[in-house]
This record gives C-alpha cells, structure tokens and sequence, in this order.
C-alpha cells in the first residue's frame, strides 16, 4: 500500500506526502530489516514511548513515521516523513482493518484461555496443503500482534488463521474489526488472565465479541457457562456445536486413550465414525476436536480428516537455545516458515549472537505456501538475510537450492534434502557458530538438532525471557521516563545465567548491570555487553581487571578509594567513573555520615577518580512495619547526596530503591533504580502481574513398586506404610536441591498431580511417592516452576527466594526460550 494512501486512512495530514509502497509496518525498533518499504508506528505505552527511538531508525535509513507528538529534534531529520496522528496505537488498528476488508476469503479467528496458538497451528498443518495461508506468526495475538499479523495479507492469500487474546475489558471489539473473522472457533475457558475481570462470564462474554460478525461459530457445548453466554450474546451466524451431549452437532461418543494416541468415536449427521489423535492428554484431545470441527466447516469429509489428524505434530511454542557441538550455540525454530517469522527468529539470533566469536549461520528450507513467486521470494530472503548480517546461509529444498545465486556475499551450501545434509562432512565441520534452524515441517529439521545439539544432564533449568522482560517493563513502568534502570546480574544472574539474561537485558535497552565481584564483570565484558558494568564488592586484586575491562566500582571505604585512586595513577588514568557506597542505616558497607567532609576532601584533592552515582540500600522496604526506618534511611541518603552535590559541578546520580522499593516507594526514584529479585517474579505486594522466569524440571527415571514395610533411601529414612509406587528422580543436593527437603517436606509436580519427597535426598537422586499419580517413566518432574512457586519451595526450607534460586548449581543445564 502507498504511503499517501496510508496517511489518509489513518487521518494524517496528506500534504507533501510521497506515493511511496510501503510493505513492512514495523512497532519495535530493534526488527528494521528493509528500511525503504517500512512506516515505524511509534507507540507510547505505559512502560515505553517509541518516539524515544525514531534517531536511532533513521540512522538506519528509514523515512516513514506514524507518531503522536514531535519531539523538538525532529527538526534535524530533514528528509523523514511524519504521519502525525492523535493515537498511534489506534491508527494501526485502523489501517490493519482496511486492509483485512480489501480481501473477500475465509478468515479463522480463534479466542479462548487456552489453545489458541496450538488449534492455529494444527489447522495449518492440515490445511496448508488446500490453501495459501496467512496466520498469526507465533502468539502475536494482542492490541499490537494483531494488526501486524493481518497487514501480511495478500492478493495470494486463500485463507487467514488468526488468534485474538485479550486481558481487560473493551479490547476484543478492536480485534474483531481488524480480524473481521467469518468463522470462529471459541477454544475453552478457564482461569488465564481472570485478574481484570469479575467473572469467568464477564470474561466470556468479552472473548465472545470477536464472532459479531462471524458466519460460523465452533464451540464445545460441555462448557454450560460458554453455551448461556453464546445463547444471551445474540449471535446471528451459524452455531457448530460439539460435545458428549446428545444435542452437539458432532457429538463425541467415546474416548479411548491408548499408549500413543486417542481414538474419538463421533456421531455427525447421523453417521458415525473416528479419529485417532496422536496425543493422550486432555488440551491435545480437546484442542484436535476443535480443528475436526473446523475441516468440517470447510467442506473435508470425515475420511480425509482423520487420515490428515493422525498425523499432527507437536507445536514448539518457543524459540530455544541450547548448547551444541564444537562450541555452537543452537536456536531451535521450526514453529513458524515464512517472512514474518523468519525476521522474528532472525532478530533472536542477533540479539544472541554478540561478541562472542561466533558466526552467524541460517539453515534454512523451502518457504512453502508464502503466496508469493519463488523468484520473488528468495530474493526478498537473500535481502533479509544480508540485512541481517548473516554470514552463512545452508540452504535444504529444491526451491531455495535453484535460487542459490540471490544469495550473494556470503558462505553458502544447498542440498535437496535434509538427509542430504545430515550425510555431508559439513555437519561435522560446524564450530563456533551460532546456528538457527528454520525449517517447514517436512523436512524434520528435528534430525539436524538431534545431530547439533550437545547432550547433556536430564535436569534443566528453563529461563523465559520473554517473561524476564515483562518483569523488567513492570517495574520500569512504575518510572518515570527519564529514571535509569541498573539491573543486578550478580551471582550467575541469581541462578538464571549471567551471560544470557545481560544479552536480554542490553537488547531492551537497560542503562546499568551490576555484579557482585570483577570476575563476573570481565566475563560478561568478554560476551559482547557494552552497556556500564559496576562491581559491587571490588577487591584490590582485581583492579586490573576493572581497569581492563572498563569496569566501574563501587566506593565504600577510605582504604579502598586511596587504594583505587593510586592504582589508576600508575596507569595515568583521569576521571576515572566510581560510585559512592553510604551507609544510611543498613550497616553493612559504606561510608556513614560523619565520614562525609573527609570523604568530600580526599575526592577534591585528586583527579584520577569521578564520582558518577552515590547510592544507599534499603534493609527493610519490602516489609510496611519498617516503613519509618525506611524513610529515615531515605533522609540520611539524601543529606549525604546533597553534600555531594554542592562540591561537584557535574550531575552525580542517585539510587536506593531496590525491587520492593520500586513497588513501594516510588517517590523516591531519584535518577536511577536497582532491580534484583524482581526480575524473577519476586514482588513485595499481593497479586501483581510478575511472571515467573525460572522452571526447574527433570524427568523420572525409573517407578518401582516398593512393598509395605520396606524402605526407602539412606539411613533408611523413608519408611514405607502400605505398598507405595516410587518414582527416581536424577537431581540432588549437588543440583540445588535441598537435603531439607527430604522425607516429606517437599514436593514436586507431575502432570498436574503433587507428589511428595520420600526417603533422604542424595547427591544425585531423589525419590518421589507417585502412588496415587498417573506418572510413567519419562514423564517431566517440575521442581519449581509456573504451578509450584518458588516463594512456596523457600517457605519449606525457612529461607528466602533468592538462596533457592542462587543454589541451583551450574551442572544443571540452563535452556534460555522466547515464546
């Protein structure tokens, strides 16, 4: 579409407004891959305004901008264009529904609290062969995913599968004018999101106004709640019902779970038939049922719909780093093959791929399906992958394989299939490199990172790093624009894993890290972090290594700042950036207020050292019974500050709020913040919105039937009353896993079901009582997680959360994901 077109959609001023096509809309200004076609939307929101970012776009060479106010230093971009628009929010929406209406084909809208991105999955895996479809890449299905999932839209496209999720009242009549959906498939519902509204038929009723004007809605009449809610709606369609009720159009008359698959028996129109779901649990069943139900509506007979459902894949929800051979780094997606999601992956892959040494490869397989000409596509793939700085493309497929000539400046290879490449000496050949997989389904690019991926121990920590930034945006949110956000990363990112959580933190533009000792520093300085680095506790044996590595530390003592201020003499260094430790009545380091008219002295009378912050921390603020002390720390902080301040010309920055603090206290923000715990899901106060980022799990190793009376474990501390099945579970004390949680104390989850500690915890094992659980062997243990906290795990052991997450030992495997 035309940029002039576009301005009088979305009601900007059309004057000296260029016909320029514009294909790419881009929110987030870190995705730019083809600056000339794109139009950036910049978006304010409550935790991030993206007018803060137009310099750095056109720095990179885009012209195009949707804003809502002009910041004064527009003025210098001479040649940009800006839409200026009351909501840029509002007018993506608007321009996305357009779009959506200039097209007459079958569109899937799907909602529901659980399911929706796997039944959009599924469908296109059993549909993509009838038709050129367009969907959601990934789960952008909010205010934002939406509009940017339908604008890629085209004149090829044969069907449009998209799934609309909402979290508040009022944002599901958005969706559904941008959807516009002729048939909808309602997925279930449940307890997800349920914080914003007053009831699961509130909720309901909102998640229903995606179908106003839907021809079809699918739905499962089990749910009593669903079916009132449907009936009082008004719906003016056609209603698909399905269900075990006698009256649902397709009717379920029996489940049978085997030990690989579900056999469905179904009645629909009188005729009964069945299909074999290749999973057993119950979301896979339902989820299988619904996409039936949708073949169904467009026409496919039960024969061919259960020869197509009996070969359903499971869908990867993340993108995942692992660890590979020869020291490569391996990112795992083949969720999604098509431009959207190549760019998305791509971005990933850059935003892993720092200074660490490694090079960046592509194994890319045929884009199938994409509406487009294979000229046309690959060539638009060659210029992303060049935008993206990749230096290695290997290519699996015969279309990609007869285009390999677009692809120009960089290492390249191409094989018609996949085995091709498993069999070729270039597998073993890759070393150093970081690697993203990209591959449509059939060409099982599981096999290449069966072969890339580096063995290892069964037990993983998970780190979500999606949820670790909408931790990070929540507490940035309670700031104001301006406030600084240092991130602690100290003692191996409190258990998560320094190097990758520093990545994150740096691509979402935090100012500061800390760490506890120079070591740590020095090594996140050696993986590619630029951003200021301050070591908390500095030694007098590591200042080279400060020096070396640019590192700032924190002042605390006299002893300390002289010895500081000789070591950088000797290296003649000048204003050399520190930071002023006080001690406002915590009592731990720092220099107290009578120490502060010698300190002011000794800091004049030199110029090898420059103070950049002066900071004090908080012994109390996630606790109202100190909030007295903690306001009186906040008083002695200040005096000390403002001694500072007199002397010095320049801007010395404050901070003392810590992550409760910041939730708590956040009149005193000062210039910056410090956020620790909060990271990880942590708050000081009820019923916030944190995610959970860590998820220790392992797998049960063995069940044994253990007879009344028998033992279990050293010392024989598990005593066993009445005949008890006991599962093995390879993780101990020496993987984090507490000795006190032995006989009884502590419990893990499987399959949704608690299962207690029996027996003493050892080193490398632990015993579980699954009696009364449907567990097999295989199955996936979760030590903490999203369902067992880890604030309930420290409540066992008397402790605080931070020694739980800090004692997981580095043995056990750290697997970073992006949803």
């Amino acid at each position: 579409m035309e940029l002039n077109k576009i301005a009088k959609i979305i009601g900007a001023d059309l004057k000296n407004i260029p016909d320029q096509p514009i294909n790419w809309l881009l929110t987030d200004s870190r995705s730019l891959s083809f600056p000339a076609e794109s139009l950036f939307f910049a978006i304010r929101t409550s935790r991030n305004n993206g007018h803060n970012y137009i310099q750095e776009l056109y720095q990179q060479n885009l012209r195009y901008f949707v804003v809502s106010e002009m910041q004064s230093d527009y003025t210098r971009l001479t040649d940009a264009v800006f839409l200026k628009v009351t909501d840029t929010l509002q007018a993506l929406q608007t321009l996305a529904a357009v779009h959506r209406s200039s097209f007459n084909i079958p569109v899937i809208g799907i909602t529901g609290s659980n399911g929706k991105t796997v039944v959009k999955e599924w469908l296109y895996q059993l549909l993509h062969t009838d038709y050129r479809i367009v969907r959601s890449p990934r789960s952008y299905n909010s205010q934002l995913g939406v509009p940017l999932s339908v604008w890629a839209l085209n004149e090829n496209t044969q069907l449009g599968i998209f799934e609309a999720g909402i979290s508040e009242m009022n944002e599901m009549e958005h969706l559904q004018k941008i959807i516009q959906p002729t048939i909808g498939v309602f997925t279930n519902l449940g307890e997800a999101h349920q914080e914003n509204f007053t009831g699961l038929k509130q909720k309901c009723e909102e998640k229903l106004k995606l179908f106003t004007q839907a021809e079809t809605l699918i739905y499962c009449s089990d749910n009593k709640l669903v079916e009132i809610c449907i009936a009082q709606s008004g719906f003016k369609g056609k209603l698909f019902s399905w269900g075990s009720g006698l009256k649902a159009d397709m009717q379920v008359l029996k489940v049978v779970k085997e030990s690989d698959k579900t056999i469905v028996a179904l009645n629909y129109t009188g005729t009964e038939s069945s299909v074999a779901i290749p999973f057993t649990d119950e979301a896979s069943i339902e989820n299988g049922l619904q996409c039936v139900a949708v073949m169904l509506q467009l026409g496919l007979g039960m024969k061919e719909i259960a020869k197509r459902i009996l070969h359903l894949e499971t869908v990867a929800m993340r993108l995942e780093v692992k660890d590979g051979v020869r020291d490569c780094l391996i990112i795992n997606d083949s969720y999604n093959s098509d431009l959207n999601s190549l760019g998305i992956a791509l971005d990933f892959l850059n935003q892993q791929a720092t200074a660490k040494n490694l090079s960046k490869t592509l194994i890319l397989s045929d884009i199938l399906q994409s509406g487009q000409s294979p000229d046309e596509l690959y060539k638009t793939v060659a210029e992303l992958v060049k935008n993206k700085n990749i230096q290695r493309i290997i290519g699996i497929g015969s279309e990609i394989s007869k285009h390999e000539s677009v692809f120009q400046s960089l290492d390249k290879t191409f094989f018609e299939h996949t085995e091709d490449f498993l069999k070729s000496s270039l597998v073993r050949e890759l070393k150093n490199e970081i690697i993203l997989l990209k591959g449509s389904r059939k060409y099982h690019f599981e096999d290449i990172s069966e072969k890339l991926e580096l063995v290892t121990h069964e037990t993983t920590l998970e780190v979500n790093l999606n949820a670790l930034v909408d931790n990070l945006n929540y507490f940035r949110s309670k700031l104001r624009p301006e406030t600084k956000m240092m991130c602690m990363v100290k003692a191996f990112a409190y258990g998560s894993g320094a190097v990758e959580v520093a990545r994150t933190l740096q691509h979402n533009r935090c100012d500061y890290l800390a760490v506890a000792v120079a070591d740590e520093g020095a090594e996140l300085r050696r993986e590619g972090i630029r951003i200021p680095i301050i070591v908390m506790n500095p030694e007098k044996g590591s200042f080279g290594m400060i020096f070396d590595n640019k590192l700032e530390p924190e002042i605390y003592s006299f002893r300390l700042l002289d010895s500081f201020v000789v070591a950088a003499e000797k290296l003649g260094l000048v204003d050399y950036p520190i930071h002023i430790k006080i001690d406002s009545g915590m009592h731990r380091l720092g220099f107290e207020p009578q120490d502060m008219e010698q300190l002011l002295e000794r800091l004049k009378n030199q110029n090898q050292v420059k103070v950049r912050s002066v900071f004090s921390h908080l012994s109390g603020s996630d606790d109202a019974k100190f909030d007295a002390f903690t306001k009186q720390q906040v008083s002695v902080f200040t005096a000390c500050a403002d001694q500072l301040s007199v002397v010095f010309s320049h801007h010395i920055m404050r901070h003392i709020l810590n992550s409760a603090g910041i939730e708590r206290f956040p009149e005193y923000q000062f210039d910056m913040v410090r956020l620790g715990i909060g990271h990880y899901g942590i708050s000081s106060l009820p019923d916030t919105s944190l995610k959970q980022v860590c998820a220790l799990k392992t797998v049960i190793l063995q069940i044994k039937k253990v007879k009344s009376g028998e033992t279990v474990g050293y010392s024989r501390k598990g005593i066993i009353n009445g005949d008890k099945l006991i599962a093995i579970i390879p993780i101990g004390y020496a993987d984090g896993f507490d000795r006190k949680l032995g006989n009884g104390v502590g419990e893990v989850l499987i399959n949704g079901k608690r299962a207690k500690v029996i027996g003493n915890v050892c080193m490398d094992l632990v015993m579980i009582d699954v009696t009364n659980i449907d567990a097999k062997e295989g199955d996936s243990v979760e030590i903490f997680g999203d369902h067992l906290t880890i604030s309930e795990v420290a409540d066992w052991l008397k402790t605080i959360p931070y020694e739980v997450l800090t004692s997981v030992s580095r043995r056990v495997k750290r697997v970073y994901f992006q949803e």
